[in-house]
């Protein structure tokens, strides 16, 4: 078996060039586990599946897992139960689902070798037999373009209850990878493809380089037989006990070591001085027992300018333990008011100088905050702030509130930014388990900020953003720089794409496998809405148009119906999107 980073290495002294083409399966490639799993316990969660149709599901599943259905009847399945129901309502679904369940179980592994191959210009491509509305929040989170993956038959808005051949399974996609590879001249032989399983075993034959990932215990037999570099990753998935362990005490520690300082409280009647002895204790026992260590760079920069705010990008539950490793002594925070309610680590939260804030309400926050000015200027704290308010999905930059700015402003203090590479390693957004990594930490030199004025606020946070940006290599997506600017309509932008449908094939020929673009996500929470109108142009086009913070997504073994508008006299009554759903397996 490789070494862990054989497979990065080799993209690292690959050739550049977008003729070499990166294709990537989804479904335990580059997330752990499988989305239609999680789509289907979602759906029962809430209750949206009756009894029969849990059984009815569960009946096709054990058909298809013990090879008496194929996959073609399992996504017929699939597509029968949802007739009628809303696209707008999956997409929506998809989003919902990505920031509950998939986030988090993308591999960092995977991340970094979808960036490495970006880094040498290559074409990036995610080529799945699962649905758009499974994967295209994470394509657009990895800045992935070109999604190759089966698709629903849509009519005015709704399923119909067909599926659109041929589907992205087995030779569909071989057949979709050579049409991408048609239209954007790759050069197949030269090629990648990352997949977990023997079913893909036509496309990892038909490219240059193929490269087992995660694989199953087939794919590992034949990728051993034929001499295919394989890696298994076990940064996601159902941690080991020891990583429950680890957690739960790493967690606890907090309270300990606050304990541990008691004894100088009373000795010395020093609240301040017991309370530094058990921040910096903190930090040390906690990334110790998750097995955390810090590469850190500027560290000089955490001394010269203190008292100061501390802004930190906000990833992971591991951000407070690595700042309080970090800064370690005169340090108050801010953390969300639902903290405060934690039995006992709210309250020695509260002990320790912690502000509670309602995140929701942003006059009421700012003015939480007031005391910490004192704090600064007679105490001579320094204050931990993450500026975006809450941890993202991922190591992208959120949007910047501006409280930390009103504080550094008030204070007259300087502002230093801690730059968190890979918390998200350690545990990412909605995660309990904590696993052990090296988490790379930039301390950026202090901004001063002496001059700033609130009629220049907004170019100040725009400022201190880009530091974040450049330091973690990522470009400004236009997504807006403040949070109150965010709902701003002219921060968007409208993109308008033709999708133009396959030509029918003829009789006795293979099918045609088109690559259209994809809608972006109709989500009431995500950046994107999408709009269908009937292309005047042309009966067999479309025009979708949408608004979206990042590049459309395009979808091949695809094929979308062109329905005539339904007149507005005869409504059609829309289901709810939780009837009777089967996601693809992979």
């Amino acid at each position: 078996m490789a070494d862990r980073d054989s497979h990065l290495q080799d993209v690292l002294k690959a050739p550049e060039g977008p003729h070499i083409g990166a294709l990537f399966d989804f479904d335990g490639t580059i997330i752990a586990g499988y989305s239609a799993t999680a789509m289907l316990w979602e759906k029962i969660k809430r209750r949206e599946m009756t009894a029969e149709e849990l059984v009815e599901t569960a009946n096709v599943m054990a058909q298809y897992s013990m090879g008496s259905m194929g996959f073609s009847g399992l996504m017929m399945a699939a597509s029968k139960f949802m007739k009628g129901v809303t696209e707008d309502s999956y997409f929506e679904f998809g989003e919902e689902l990505y920031e509950k369940h998939i986030a988090r179980k993308v591999y960092p592994e995977s991340r970094e070798l979808i960036e490495a191959h970006m880094a040498k210009g290559h074409t990036v491509a995610i080529v799945s037999s699962a649905t758009i509305y499974q994967i295209e929040p994470t394509a657009r989170d990895l800045n992935i373009e070109h999604v190759l993956c089966s698709q629903y038959e849509v009519e005015n808005g709704e399923f119909t209850g067909n599926i659109i051949r041929p589907l992205c399974f087995g030779e569909g996609k071989v057949l979709a990878a050579e049409k991408l590879a048609k239209e954007h001249k790759l050069d197949l032989s030269k090629s990648y493809f990352y997949s977990d399983s023997d079913d893909d075993l036509e496309l990892l034959e038909r490219v240059g380089k193929p490269r087992p990932l995660n694989p199953n215990g087939k794919l590992t037999e034949i990728s051993k037989e034929r001499g295919w570099p394989l890696q298994k990753f076990d940064s996601r998935g159902q941690g080991k006990p020891v990583d429950y362990l680890r957690t739960i005490y790493a967690t606890g520690s907090l309270v300990t070591s606050f304990v541990a300082g008691l004894p100088i409280w009373a000795l010395t009647g020093s609240q301040r001085e017991a309370t530094n002895f058990s921040t910096g204790l903190f930090g040390d026992i906690a990334t110790a027992l998750t097995g955390v260590d810090l590469d850190v760079t500027g560290e000089e920069n955490l001394w010269v300018n203190r008292p100061c705010i501390f802004v930190f990008n906000h990833q992971s539950k591991a951000d407070v333990m690595i700042m309080a490793k970090l800064v370690r002594k005169d340090v108050g925070g801010i953390a969300k008011k639902e903290v405060k309610d934690t039995p006992v680590i709210g309250k020695v939260m509260e002990m320790a100088g912690t502000v509670f804030v309602d995140r929701a309400d942003g006059r009421n926050a700012i003015k939480a905050m007031e005391p910490l000015v004192d704090a600064i200027k007679i105490d001579g704290k320094s204050i931990c702030i993450a500026p975006e308010g809450t941890r993202t999905l991922s190591p992208k930059v959120g949007p910047f509130k501006k409280g930390a700015f009103h504080l550094a402003m008030q204070a007259g203090v300087p502002m230093v930014p801690i730059v968190i590479h890979n918390a998200g390693d350690v545990a990412p957004k909605n995660e309990f388990v904590m696993r052990s990594a090296t988490v790379k930490v930039d301390i950026l030199p202090p901004v001063d900020t002496s001059k700033w004025k609130k009629s220049t606020l907004n170019d100040h946070v725009a400022e201190v953003r880009g530091m974040f940006l450049d330091a973690l290599g990522q470009a400004d997506d236009d997504v807006s720089l403040t949070a109150t600017a965010k709902a701003k309509p002219a921060r968007t932008k409208s993109v308008a794409v033709k999708q133009t449908t396959p030509a029918k094939v003829a009789r006795g020929g293979k099918p045609a496998v088109k690559v259209p673009a994809a809608k972006a996500p109709a989500s009431k929470k995500a950046v994107a809405r999408k709009t269908v109108r009937a292309s005047k142009a042309s009966p067999r086009s479309t025009t979708i148009k949408k608004t979206a913070r990042k590049p459309v997504v395009n979808q091949a073994a695809v094929k979308k119906s062109t329905a005539k508008k339904a007149p507005a006299k005869k409504p059609v009554a829309k289901k709810p999107v939780g009837k009777k759903p089967v996601a693809s397996k992979k």
